[in-house]
């Protein structure tokens, strides 16, 4: 099983004409996800590697049906509006928004949505289907990360960049909670840095009682010094709020599997799922 998306989920490209539009495209229908329509105010009529393209979200719901989801290509004054009009066309469905600043997500085996991967290619060596779901801060981590779970043999049910931004549409602890509800999520991964309280949240939830399943993490972000942004605009320390040593205090204080380096990930995650298996 999968979250978010799916081989069946009903995708749409907005800004499907632009540069990065027909790029993204590309990777996204060479991958295998299920592309029904793009949207381009002024060019509706014509079509993108055989995808029809409509002038308006709502005229590509009404001439294709049901849309699950929409890929938002578009210059950056435009991005609000054109997330308002996806909302607007899916309002009965409960819209759930994922970024900004991200890379996107990948089902592997079902659909790759943004940028993920680079190339249809790629995405399908470097992500296999399996039972570790990987949610991260960072767009490089995300696709390293589930790489080297590959090479460990290590698939994954979804891969999910959040974003790097302070403020995001869906954060680690909304997404942990769907792996947590995936009946073949067995185990998390989770890549986060320094400010915001995101992963604070994980631990509480954990405490709470409401993720189960074994966390492991990487907190990046430890040699930032206070009011030094570290890598992305979220991962910023403000005082003694959103640090490395309380993140990892946090974490860890809650039954997280805290690891010190990426490249311990696989390991730690392959000794956790063997010591459920004998269990």
């Amino acid at each position: 099983m999968s979250i978010l998306v799916n081989e069946s989920s009903r995708v749409i490209v907005q800004g499907i004409t632009g540069r990065e539009g027909m790029v993204r495209t590309r990777l996204m229908k060479d991958y295998g996800t299920n592309l029904v329509a793009g949207v381009t105010p002024g060019k509706g009529g014509g079509e993108v590697l055989g995808v029809p393209v409509f002038d308006s979200v709502e005229e590509a719901r009404d001439r294709v049906g049901g849309i699950d989801v929409s890929v938002i290509f578009v210059p950056a004054a435009l991005v609000r509006s054109a997330a308002l009009e996806a909302a607007a066309a899916a309002r009965e469905a409960g819209a759930r928004f994922i970024g900004p600043n991200t890379l996107g997500l990948v089902s592997p085996g079902k659909a790759v949505l943004g940028m993920i991967g680079g190339r249809a290619e790629r995405a399908r060596e470097w992500f296999r289907p399996g039972p570790v779901g990987v949610s991260s801060r960072s767009g490089g981590m995300t696709s390293a990360i589930s790489y080297y779970l590959t090479e460990a043999g290590l698939g994954q049910s979804t891969i999910v960049h959040v974003g790097g931004d302070a403020v995001v549409g869906t954060s680690h602890p909304e997404v942990m909670e769907l792996f947590e509800r995936d009946p073949e999520t067995r185990l998390m991964v989770m890549f986060g840095e320094i400010g915001t309280t995101q992963e604070e949240r994980v631990a509480a939830l954990i405490r709470e009682g409401r993720i189960t399943k074994p966390v492991v993490a990487y907190i990046g972000g430890k040699a930032a010094k206070s009011g030094t942004r570290f890598s992305h605009a979220g991962a910023i320390v403000e005082g003694s709020r959103g640090s490395h040593e309380s993140k990892v205090t946090t974490l860890k204080e809650a039954g997280v599997h805290v690891v010190e380096a990426i490249a311990d990930i696989p390991a730690r995650a392959a000794e956790i799922l063997r010591r459920k298996e004998s269990i």
